[in-house]
């Protein structure tokens, strides 16, 4: 089923909203929001972060207990930097907090370990919604870093995520230049990224029996429409969304539609 028509968005918690960190041996993540709603688990991407859901926590956490599993992509830990390192990770986060069957929300590389995850354990989801996922291709910062110590070239490609290269804001340019001109950070940025663009995930999409979201920026530059459309044709229960005006991650570029289509979505599935 194909929709391109949002509904109007909800609204924005007007309490103010925090993120509790939660560490423990194997894992940490942050949550917020409803402590009694059902897991809504959010996973970001490559360069991601905790301030690319603050948007989600604002517009779901009345209702939903938000998770959001801090990847240990290029930082100092014991985690294998690889898809099925970082799987695990979700899966150790997962059966650790002893979580429900849960809505899972993965946007890129986040997107492309949910599906991983569903895959092996299709249990642990209630619903998925796939944002600029990657797993079908993906044209991202590639498998090197050329003119990694030119801030100007690094601020280039991080304004490439977005429709509106304003959202490439200073803070955020600086935190993806200081990862990939740091060698431990961005060896095991690239090990990850190599092996993500390899991994090519339809062969056995239509194994995942999961209401599934497609929520997709007209203007992802990254994973073009074309990939949007491919997850439709052989995902079997997905539904697709579109976002005009709108880049690689649209619960940031666009976060009133992108909340719409999501609520819409969420209302259409079984408990």
């Amino acid at each position: 089923m194909l929709r391109e028509t949002a509904l109007a968005p909800p609204t924005p918690s007007l309490a103010p909203m925090e993120w509790t960190v939660v560490s423990r041996e194997n894992y940490r993540y942050a949550h917020g929001g409803s402590p009694n709603g059902p897991p809504l688990i959010l996973v970001h991407g490559l360069f991601g972060a905790l301030s690319n859901w603050g948007h989600t926590l604002a517009y779901m956490g009345d209702r939903y207990h938000v998770y959001v599993p801090l990847l240990p992509i290029y930082e100092v830990s014991p985690v294998e930097p690889s898809l099925a390192g970082l799987t695990q990770y979700l899966q150790d986060f997962f059966t650790g907090e002893g979580l429900p069957p849960a809505v899972w929300i993965g946007n890129s590389l986040g997107g492309h370990l949910a599906l991983l995850l569903a895959r092996s354990h299709p249990q642990h989801f209630r619903a998925l919604v796939l944002t600029g996922s990657s797993g079908l291709f993906e044209e991202g910062m590639g498998s090197t870093f050329p003119r990694r110590s030119s801030y100007e070239f690094v601020a280039e490609r991080v304004a490439y995520t977005f429709y509106d290269p304003a959202q490439a804001t200073p803070e955020l340019v600086r935190e993806v230049y200081e990862i990939v001109n740091d060698n431990y950070k961005a060896l095991r940025v690239l090990k990850v990224a190599r092996e993500a663009q390899r991994s090519f995930v339809a062969p056995w999409l239509h194994e995942i029996n999961i209401p599934t979201a497609l929520i997709w920026g007209l203007n992802d530059t990254i994973t073009p429409v074309n990939v949007a459309y491919g997850f439709y044709r052989m995902l079997p229960r997905a539904k697709l969304y579109f976002i005009d005006a709108c880049g690689h991650a649209p619960m940031m570029e666009q976060p009133e539609a992108f909340h719409a289509h999501l609520t819409q979505f969420l209302q259409e599935v079984p408990v």
